[in-house]
């Protein structure tokens, strides 16, 4: 049996359901490359009370997880929530075709934590990955966005700091000639050192932002979303 399992925004927001899942496990894995965790594995362990196994992008997209779960209990866990994460499903679909059982246990990801900022989750478009290499092939979203009056939600690569990536953001806004008055910058959601800023690009540098991070631009505001955003200011 494969249990998929999320482990939601801090080291202690994995469910009920979660914890009963790991206890009929063998091996407990933790996927570490799709995010800068905001605490460490051995707060994680002391949480769930369980050794777990650090598991790479190669590892976790080989059909290794998939060849110990036909003989055993195994879990992958998954920052945030388990399917946000596009490799996670090819998982599952692996699991169908060689008849492993699974079960999949969800969790709060930054997907909805961002309404805390006061912006309307419907009214938000295309997601949008900064990567952490030259390239700015990523604005075309933002454009489409915009376009249709969707705010962008912009998630950073692991491995890309603030400073580098509030550089990058700018470079490329500017380059394009597009319209951005303030942005969103959403800092450790989820945990009890969150925060959340709302400022014109050029002020950001100044800010010290711990990984995770994710910034947002706004498109059209309604006066609802103006009035929360505007107290982050």
């Amino acid at each position: 049996m494969l249990y998929l399992i999320g482990l939601g925004l801090n080291e202690k927001s994995i469910s009920l359901e979660g914890i009963e899942a790991l206890k009929k496990c063998r091996k407990i894995y933790l996927e570490n490359y799709t995010v800068n965790f905001p605490y460490s594995v051995q707060e994680l362990e002391k949480a769930i009370g369980k050794k777990i196994i650090s598991a790479d992008r190669e590892f976790v997209e080989s059909d290794k997880l998939i060849k110990e779960a036909k003989k055993e209990n195994i879990a992958l866990l998954v920052y945030g929530s388990p399917l946000t994460a596009t490799t996670h499903i090819t998982l599952i679909q692996e699991a169908k075709k060689q008849k492993v059982k699974y079960e999949i246990i969800y969790n709060a990801s930054v997907l909805d934590s961002v309404a805390e900022c006061g912006l309307q989750l419907y009214k938000f478009g295309k997601i949008i990955s900064l990567p952490n290499f030259e390239a700015d092939s990523f604005i075309d979203a933002v454009k489409e966005n915009q376009k249709i009056n969707a705010h962008s939600l912009i998630l950073v690569d692991i491995g890309l700091g603030f400073y580098e990536a509030v550089n990058t953001l700018e470079k490329v806004i500017r380059k394009e000639k597009i319209n951005v008055d303030k942005i969103v910058v959403c800092e450790k959601l989820g945990t009890k050192d969150s925060k959340i800023y709302y400022s014109e690009i050029d002020n950001l540098r100044i800010k010290k932002v711990k990984p995770p991070f994710c910034f947002i631009i706004p498109a059209k505001l309604h006066f609802m979303e103006e009035e929360v955003l505007e107290g982050f200011a």
